[in-house]
């Protein structure tokens, strides 16, 4: 009979088991609050592997009561969907839980739409990706997302004090834990591969087991078993090749991404971190860094690994090497605090379109001037609702491209906006 693997055995079937993610399953969290009312919407689950995405879909199928079926993008089509709607239709509803919602294509998404805007599938996707590059809008507005966060190092101590208190043969093997350091490290914050190291160690050895450093370095290199590659550090590594970027250091860059690489990391998700890093942190400092990342991220498409790793390489190289400027990030940022305040504000008349007579006849337009038809296609006139007039969003770089597009902006609007 096959062995059921020590995360299965002490997986949690309630919050108060569950170890991690304390700011949607805490007291006041959402997650608990909706699983203890049992009014829970379609969700989507964002974080890196091991951190208790699938846990926390059976323990609201545990909730609810309802049918649950697991399935995963990688092996699952349109027509695995469709008959799981139909079967919904006939029997009631069903939770499905959808691992890796990312590797669904838009026509698969689509698939689902019908079936959890009815309320006859209610939807729990998981993902490694961004949901926003990976989900489609129409499903994505059907779903609350929810970050789930890499495991903390008390965390991962807690599950692993727990599995041996908890399990059977843990138990019988009177298994305790020693040092704790090789363990935490090897596992990279994914809670289910800390559990497979206890385990594997537990099966290989006698009565009592005790894991210390040493025994978890030697078994993991005798088993020939990686535990740094995909998901090791995932959030720790994108945050340090994305500020080696932003900080001009093309070596550390290119360590980085190596890393990456060699640890299977998704390389569309590497390149399109580098697109917004583009306009984020380079813009219009220099403005060819944007068109260089969409098209290092449309040729990688093109022709896929290996060879996307030098194009990969040549991106991060020039980003790294590009003149910095967060000044569009900053005005946006800005614009939208303002907005939440301001947005009720009416647009002036003179920049309103007046497509019909009664448009017109209430001076919508009036007054406009069309800027081509000026000297320097420019001509001074207000913009901005009255309220907020002078109201000023971009600060420009201290660099030589933005140093040039404040001194366009200052000979045409002098000191309106303290250029």
């Amino acid at each position: 009979m096959q062995r059921i693997p020590l995360a299965e055995r002490v997986r949690p079937t309630g919050l108060d088991e569950f170890v991690g993610q304390t700011h949607l399953t805490g007291i006041n969290g959402p997650l608990r609050k909706y699983i203890e009312t049992g009014n829970i919407p379609s969700m989507i689950f964002w974080g890196p592997p091991g951190v208790g995405k699938t846990t926390l879909a059976r323990i609201v199928g545990e909730r609810l009561n309802l049918p649950f079926v697991q399935m995963s993008a990688i092996s699952a089509g349109v027509s695995d969907v469709r008959k799981l709607i139909a079967e919904a239709k006939e029997s009631g509803k069903i939770l499905l839980f959808l691992d890796e919602i990312h590797r669904f294509n838009k026509s698969q998404q689509d698939a689902l739409l019908g079936g959890v805007e009815s309320g006859q599938i209610l939807l729990i996707g998981a993902t490694t990706e961004n949901p926003s590059f990976e989900v489609n809008n129409a499903l994505l507005s059907r779903c609350q997302v929810y970050v789930l966060e890499e495991l903390s190092v008390e965390e991962l101590k807690r599950m692993a004090d727990q599995a041996i208190s908890s399990d059977d043969l843990l138990k019988e093997k009177q298994t305790q834990i020693v040092d704790y350091s090789a363990l935490i490290q090897f596992s990279g914050g994914d809670g289910r591969k800390l559990l497979n190291i206890i385990d594997m160690i537990a099966m290989q050895e006698t009565a009592p087991v005790l894991i210390d450093d040493d025994k978890v370095k030697k078994i993991l290199q005798n088993t020939r078993i990686v535990y740094d590659k995909a998901g090791e550090e995932h959030y720790n590594v994108i945050s340090a090749f994305i500020k080696s970027m932003r900080g001009s250091d093309p070596n550390a860059a290119v360590y980085y991404l190596a890393r990456m690489i060699e640890g299977g990391e998704n390389p569309e998700f590497i390149a399109r971190r580098m697109l917004i890093l583009a306009s984020e942190d380079i813009g219009n400092a220099n403005p060819t860094a944007l068109i260089m990342a969409t098209n290092a991220l449309t040729a990688l498409q093109s022709i896929g690994m290996p060879e996307g790793r030098i194009i990969l390489s040549q991106c991060a190289i020039y980003l790294a090497c590009s003149p910095k400027s967060n000044a569009s990030y900053l005005a946006i940022d800005t614009a939208l605090s303002l907005v939440r305040k301001t947005g009720h504000l009416s647009v002036p008349l003179h920049l309103r379109n007046a497509p019909t007579k009664l448009m017109k006849e209430m001076n919508y337009g009036k007054d406009y001037q069309y800027a081509h038809a000026h000297s320097g296609n420019f001509i001074e006139q207000e913009f901005l609702p009255d309220s907020i007039q002078g109201a000023k969003f971009y600060e420009p770089g201290n660099n030589s491209r933005e140093n040039e597009m404040r001194d366009y902006l200052k000979k045409r609007w002098k000191e309106k906006y303290g250029y």
